[in-house]
């Protein structure tokens, strides 16, 4: 899978950045989690992901306890799909169309301040399981999504603001312990579905 498309390769030329779009990818690009990624991968609490299919786009956060995104094999990674909303506008999409895009940003420090990488993009194929041999490692997770890594791209930081987390989710699943139940499915037309 190349990195471009036509539309890329277009506004590359036309504003003169093949040439540095090129370098860059020949640089950084990858297809396999080395020791610094899979290491800043599994830290963080949270990430953003994309899916798309038909006329349907979707860019959706994932959160959990850091370590809940795995790095399995150096072109495979999984993360839980935790109780939702009920809409699977994520799953679906992957259902019908398993190219995702993965952004994973650290908040907590300033590029120059021992933060290795803040920005990294992963893409690949995503399959969803019902039946996965690490479901059981992931207290209150209802699926695994499994990612065969096509491209690991990190990102220029330059823009990321410095934040800091003040206290995880009340709602990351906790061995022994019960969720709190979410406001919105209080809501009497919903708990009534529920």
């Amino acid at each position: 899978m190349t990195m471009f498309n036509e539309g890329n390769r277009a506004l590359q030329d036309k504003y003169g950045g093949r040439a540095v779009a090129d370098k860059i990818v020949e640089l950084v690009e990858t297809d396999r989690f080395n020791d610094e990624f899979k290491e800043f991968v599994e830290a963080l609490p949270f990430f953003f992901l994309a899916t798309s299919s038909g006329g349907n786009t979707d860019c959706s956060f994932k959160g959990g306890a850091p370590g809940f995104v795995r790095v399995t094999a150096p072109d495979m990674l999984i993360f839980p799909d935790y109780d939702g909303n009920q809409m699977y506008k994520s799953l679906g999409n992957i259902t019908e169309n398993p190219n995702v895009g993965l952004l994973f940003m650290r908040f907590g420090a300033e590029e120059g301040q021992g933060a290795l990488y803040l920005r990294l993009r992963v893409n690949g194929k995503a399959t969803v399981h019902d039946t996965h041999e690490a479901l059981a490692s992931y207290p209150g997770a209802k699926r695994i999504v499994e990612v065969a890594v096509t491209h690991i791209f990190p990102n220029c930081p330059r823009y990321i603001p410095h934040m800091e987390m003040i206290t995880p989710s009340r709602h990351v699943p906790e061995a022994g312990k019960d969720q709190p139940i979410p406001a919105w499915k209080e809501i009497p037309p919903i708990a009534e579905l529920l």
